[in-house]
């Protein structure tokens, strides 16, 4: 509901209780510190995100086996923030982590590894480092092929943002082709009111009006 301020006050309600009843390093604490996180960051409070954020990965690190899919979430949030701040050399070392947890705990094409691609292209991006970030987000596209329906939205998302790199790189043609993938793809999957639809059609019509 956006009401981010009662949200963190429960969560903190909450997070108060298990400190009480619980041992230090249990695992419901570190999922505290981890929602208290989330809602400073949906406030835009970043350090503060980053710092309950880092105790939650904390007690992770000292109750769970060391390649647990949680902790691929806390470094997977942990980056998240980092990115939020403009640190992304911070950012992409932590999706990275992520990412290397998650190829050990998960099969190869489950969809969580698409998500750590299509974030580390993400920071690339930001970087304006577009052909690493290509890579990137073309590997994630490959996963989803597998994992999702043939029309899956996010399937639609890789094709779009597989388009921004290529339009970035002055790859007009091939930035076209891969914009209306992404269109098909939506016209099929989400209501033609959806939002998602305006904007990679306005990212179609900027295209054109420049080649």
């Amino acid at each position: 509901m956006g009401e981010y301020s009662k949200a963190l006050s429960s969560y903190e309600r909450s997070f108060e209780i298990r400190k009480l009843v619980l041992p230090p390093n249990h695992c419901d604490l570190a999922t505290s510190y981890n929602n208290i996180a989330i809602v400073y960051s949906h406030m835009g409070e970043y350090s503060k995100a980053l710092s309950s954020h880092e105790r939650s990965l904390k007690i992770r690190k000292i109750v769970l086996p060391p390649n647990h899919p949680d902790l691929a979430t806390s470094y997977n949030n942990i980056a998240s923030v980092y990115n939020n701040m403009g640190e992304y050399s911070k950012a992409l070392s932590s999706y990275e982590r992520s990412l290397e947890i998650r190829k050990i705990a998960f099969p190869p094409n489950h969809p969580l590894l698409a998500t750590s691609y299509n974030n580390i292209a993400s920071v690339y991006d930001n970087m304006g480092e577009y052909s690493k970030a290509l890579s990137s987000y073309e590997r994630s596209l490959e996963i989803r092929k597998i994992a999702l329906p043939p029309n899956h939205p996010l399937l639609a998302t890789s094709y779009n943002s597989i388009a921004s790199m290529y339009d970035n790189m002055g790859e007009y043609s091939k930035a076209l082709s891969s914009y209306e993938r992404s269109l098909d793809i939506l016209r099929k999957s989400v209501p033609s009111t959806h939002p998602h639809l305006a904007v990679v059609k306005r990212n179609i019509e900027n295209l054109r009006n420049r080649f």
